[in-house]
């Protein structure tokens, strides 16, 4: 299926980077989300453009980038370079901030699989991050820094992927800001189970709109 989306959301460019990403600022957007996605995977994530899609849906902006240039994920270690993958994630929430397209919006990111240990790091970084939400991800790639992080972050794991569930359950024991583990039931790595990813984005939805600006839903179990 071909990729597509909506006519406001635009193709954007940070530089001295060089990396690439697509930008989507609804009307009246009380804050933005960043995506860092897992290793392989990129602007063009289906699962993440849906988490996309659904949170532009509910007032808020998106960035999803692409935080190796082409030439760099040919180099598996990159993938995996979890202090080059957070600058990165800086030097996009900087663009942001300087962008005459989204002026003074709350800033959150939105981590997947090795993406999520980039966007703690990045977070620790920058201590204004107003948010983070992990998917499947691997916040302990970002262990030494966690007790420092400030920002109020959600866990989200598959009740099927057992290690990772280890991995974030130490996670979630090292944070010390404002934080929250939900176990999916029923999902394994890739929320790709029927009704999974769903979930995933309601947690996600309400999450950011409690932090970044908006009043959420009754977050339900």
């Amino acid at each position: 299926m071909a990729f597509s989306t909506p006519d406001y959301v635009q193709s954007i460019r940070i530089e001295p980077q060089g990396i690439e990403g697509f930008l989507g600022v609804p009307s009246g957007a009380s804050g933005l989300v960043i995506f860092a996605h897992g290793s392989g995977s990129g602007r063009f994530s289906p699962r993440n453009n849906r988490v996309a899609a659904a949170l532009r849906e509910a007032g808020l902006a998106t960035l999803l980038v692409d935080l190796l240039r082409p030439a760099e994920e040919q180099d598996r270690r990159n993938v995996f370079d979890i202090d080059l993958l957070a600058d990165r994630l800086v030097a996009a929430k900087r663009w942001v901030a300087e962008a005459s397209v989204a002026p003074q919006l709350a800033i959150g990111y939105f981590g997947a699989s090795t993406g999520a240990g980039a966007a703690l790091r990045a977070a620790y970084a920058e201590p204004d991050v107003g948010a983070v939400v992990s998917r499947g991800g691997r916040p302990d790639f970002a262990m030494q820094v966690l007790p420092e992080v400030r920002a109020p972050t959600l866990l989200l794991v598959g009740s099927l992927d057992g290690p990772v569930i280890d991995m974030n359950e130490r996670a979630f024991d090292a944070l010390t800001c404002e934080k929250r583990l939900v176990i999916v039931d029923g999902a394994g790595h890739l929320f790709e189970e029927p009704g999974t990813m769903d979930q995933v984005i309601r947690y996600a939805t309400d999450w950011f709109r409690m932090h970044l600006g908006s009043a959420p839903r009754d977050m339900r179990p």
